[in-house]
């Protein structure tokens, strides 16, 4: 792995460590004390994406999600040869982060903001699907290439990721991210619903990026790419 390329994947595992820790910590806190209320945790989890957005996307672009990865790489807007290192981090970020919550607050799925659903499965897998497809379309609109760097890429995302929260959250806590299942899920060993995280994520991702390329075509050879620093 290349230098620049090694920073850039270390900024995933970053972001995904912090979002992981602050987004499932709200959780865990709401859960324990009842402080944030549900509405106080959607903001959580959209301030902290915002943030990391603002603080790594004009290094690694601020995936933090191997979602987002997967779509940029689909659609031309990012390398395949990178997606395997930047999944790798995210999955690593997010497993460091739930193993962190677990030494403060203990290993059940409570206690580390996992993500289970109260519906059917099949509403559960369509839920994240729509959730995701939505969120990666935004993104496509407000990133260059694959990077989520202009001014208003924070606000739009995090205001996105906030508002899912509170419409999904009650329902199957809206993940829309495979790492952010994973690293809770393996930690607290409750694995059971976590293919439904993965799958249904992947393909949302997809389909948003997809749309979006609907509307608003672009030159395969001229798609920009996140380029060596």
């Amino acid at each position: 792995m290349d230098g620049p390329l090694a920073r850039r994947c270390l900024c995933e595992a970053i972001g995904t460590f912090w979002l992981i820790l602050i987004g499932c910590g709200a959780m865990v806190v709401d859960f324990q004390s009842e402080a944030l209320t549900h509405p106080g945790v959607a903001i959580a989890w959209g301030l902290i994406v915002m943030t990391m957005v603002y603080a790594i996307g004009d290094v690694s672009g601020a995936h933090i999600n191997p979602a987002v990865t997967l779509a940029f790489a689909a659609v031309g807007r990012f390398p395949w040869g990178e997606v395997v290192g930047y999944v790798a981090s995210q999955i690593a970020g997010a497993t460091l982060a739930a193993l962190a919550l677990a030494v403060l607050f203990g290993h059940d799925d409570h206690r580390l903001g996992s993500t289970v659903f109260e519906t059917s499965v099949a509403v559960a897998w369509w839920i994240e699907f729509l959730m995701t497809a939505l969120l990666m379309f935004i993104i496509m609109g407000v990133s260059t290439g694959a990077k989520e760097k202009s001014i208003t890429a924070g606000l739009a995302v995090g205001a996105t990721i906030a508002m899912e929260a509170m419409v999904a959250g009650p329902l199957t806590k809206a993940s829309m991210n495979p790492a952010r299942s994973f690293g809770p899920a393996v930690v607290s060993g409750a694995m059971d619903e976590l293919w439904v995280y993965w799958s249904a994520p992947l393909a949302g991702a997809l389909a948003g990026a997809w749309l979006y390329r609907m509307i608003r075509p672009e030159q395969p050879s001229g798609a920009p790419s996140i380029q060596a620093e």
